[in-house]
């Protein structure tokens, strides 16, 4: 009896372990497996609509990033009000114990990002999956599509904050701590300092530079962990909280997305360069070019 117990103690933990290592990434095989599952939620984000109502997975809803990330006269992207975002994500759907699968339109990755890290943030942390490739990997495979609207039936999730996204406050404390890391997602040139319109140029002092564009290849999907690794190892150890940057708050979302494939810390500096630049008491750095 002691072994029978023991056995299946030592299951569990290896079945939970399994879970925490899950990967965020899933493939069209996966989902087209796994697509009536009851607790399974798929959301179709992308900037229209009309991509949408012409053609989208069989029982997925219509997720616009406007509802879960609006502007304001405050910057780009910002946080929802939790009681909104309970009220619309119940409506499609979405319950406590639902695993959420996202699937961005051709090349909206990183709008789609926005909104993986924004239900992470929301409380669904480790329930948010990714269609590797979104729709076209879909159709890829020969799965159907339909422009037929299924309404879904109410979930009861609730939202509450994760504090995954941060403020300036938040950024100035990481750029003084020895276990954060602060990442540039920009472009390289950039980083470095060519003009962008922003108030000023370059980047926040310190801040190491992953460009979010290598996080992706030609099929808008996530390279290989192996290949991401390489951009993240120079930067940081596993034992460091990344907060990721990028002009708004939107193309960060994709490196955070990288370092949550690889088990990193992260988290994502919400202001980013919009108000950073903005405040002149704030540091900004250029790239010293070798003489």
């Amino acid at each position: 009896m002691k072994k029978r117990i023991l056995f299946l103690l030592l299951s569990i933990i290896a079945a939970m372990a399994a879970h925490a290592e899950e990967s965020i990434l899933v493939t069209a095989g996966w989902l087209k497996e796994h697509i009536n599952d009851p607790d399974l939620v798929i959301l179709q984000v992308g900037y229209l609509r009309l991509d949408y109502e012409r053609e989208h997975i069989t029982g997925s809803q219509f997720l616009w990033p406007g509802w879960l990330a609006p502007d304001s006269p405050e910057g780009s992207f910002n946080a929802p009000d939790p009681a909104a975002a309970t009220e619309l994500l119940q409506k499609m759907g979405v319950s406590g114990n639902s695993r959420v699968v996202l699937c961005h339109v051709r090349n909206e990755v990183s709008v789609a990002a926005r909104m993986f890290l924004t239900l992470e943030d929301l409380g669904l942390k480790g329930r948010v999956l990714w269609l590797n490739g979104g729709l076209d990997a879909w159709k890829k495979e020969g799965y159907p599509v339909t422009d037929r609207v299924t309404i879904a039936k109410k979930g009861n999730f609730k939202a509450k904050l994760s504090n995954l996204l941060v403020d300036k406050v938040y950024l100035q404390q990481a750029m003084q701590a020895n276990n954060q890391v602060i990442v540039d997602a920009r472009m390289q040139k950039y980083y470095d300092g060519e003009p962008t319109g922003l108030p000023r140029d370059g980047h926040i002092p310190g801040a190491k530079n992953i460009p979010y564009p290598d996080m992706i290849d030609d099929a808008n999907m996530f390279k290989p962990a192996e290949t991401l690794q390489g951009y993240f190892t120079p930067v940081a150890g596993k034992d460091k909280e990344i907060v990721a940057y990028c002009f708004i708050g939107q193309t960060a979302s994709v490196v955070y997305m990288a370092g949550r494939i690889l088990g990193y810390k992260m988290k994502l500096y919400d202001g980013s360069l919009q108000e950073w630049t903005r405040i002149p008491e704030l540091p900004m750095e250029v790239t010293k070019k070798e003489q």
